[in-house]
């Protein structure tokens, strides 16, 4: 039997492909509110406890500008079995939070931050540990639960390292397939490897990741996600600046250019509350800033459950100020509050 071709159908799908093969359409700037995620090890061991981030930080954050909130969680607290189900006590939690950011502003985004360097307890994913299946059914999940929202971003996975770069390319494609088979539409933050490096995008990972495809049509909602921090050997891990990471983030944007206008967010940067930082970190976010729609966004490490005696910390202080990092650096260059 010969089925009749509905041209309005056919029009249709083509509107619906035209409005989601659009670049990212709003500047973001925000903050990583940690806490889901403590003792969570770079080799994917999680051993607890965990902390919930504050709620009252959203809307501390949000009418200074901030509309973007990254909000990381340990593999194992959502789903305790590997491949196995989500533990609802936990998703019950972790949605509260990411409710409260949402709530917090009209034009409010949260990445739902998986955060786990691409292993599970030392294992890498479809490298000796996790098969691709396994990682990719808590993205399943997650979608099927997210997937209609278009102000979440889903944050594949945190920091990927030490790992055969072409194959975790083919996990990254797998967790793409599997969070539009569930029907969900959202952006997708596409990790690279050397923990996600915004200078190593380029040349290492970036290469492979421009082939992972999108089965919605086009890549714009495929967006390379990049960390950089600013001390003297990009860890995050001290409080002294000694880069504005300019030459980093230059040679980036001309690499997303030249590759068919793609696009990245820098979901990892900061520093410590140093006029080092105040001066490198303000010049970084400019930059960030100027270069948009390339460089989408920003958000900052770390507030969260974070204390004010972190050594990178932009928590708010018990009396409602901000910390002079945020002040100074990062404030100036939030979108601008709604």
């Amino acid at each position: 039997m010969t089925r009749s071709r509905n041209p309005y159908k056919r029009l249709l799908f083509a509107l619906v492909a035209a409005a989601l093969a659009q670049p990212f359409p709003l500047r973001l700037g925000g903050v990583n509110t940690a806490g889901y995620d403590f003792t969570v090890y770079t080799n994917g061991s999680f051993t607890g406890p965990f902390s919930i981030p504050p709620a009252y930080e959203y809307g501390h954050f949000s009418p200074e500008g901030a509309n973007l909130y990254r909000i990381p969680f340990a593999w194992q607290l959502m789903t305790p079995t590997l491949g196995g189900p989500i533990n609802e006590t936990f998703f019950e939690q972790y949605d509260t939070t990411v409710q409260a950011a949402l709530a917090s502003s009209p034009t409010a985004h949260a990445i739902v931050d998986l955060h786990n360097y691409a292993r599970w307890n030392g294992g890498i994913i479809s490298q000796g540990g996790p098969t691709n299946a396994e990682y990719t059914s808590i993205w399943t999940q997650l979608a099927e639960r997210y997937g209609s929202n278009e102000r979440l971003i889903f944050g594949l996975m945190n920091e990927p390292h030490d790992l055969d770069v072409p194959t975790w390319a083919e996990s990254v494609q797998y967790a793409v397939n599997a969070v539009r088979a569930a029907g969900a539409t959202n952006y997708l933050l596409l990790p690279g490897s050397n923990y996600t490096s915004a200078a190593a995008m380029p040349t290492v990972a970036g290469p492979y990741l421009l082939q992972v495809t999108d089965p919605l049509g086009g890549t714009e909602r495929l967006l390379f996600d990049v960390h950089q921090y600013l001390d003297y050997d990009n860890s995050g891990t001290h409080a002294e600046c000694v880069t504005n990471n300019t030459g980093v983030l230059e040679t980036l944007a001309t690499f997303l250019q030249e590759n068919g206008g793609r696009q990245a967010i820098l979901s990892e940067t900061g520093g410590g509350n140093t006029a080092s930082c105040e001066e490198y970190l303000g010049e970084e976010l400019a930059y960030v800033r100027s270069a948009y729609p390339t460089l989408v966004g920003f958000s900052v490490w770390a507030a969260g459950a974070f204390p004010t005696t972190y050594i990178l910390t932009v928590t708010p202080n018990a009396n409602g100020t901000d910390q002079p990092l945020w002040v100074d650096a990062i404030r100036p260059n939030l979108p601008p509050p709604v």
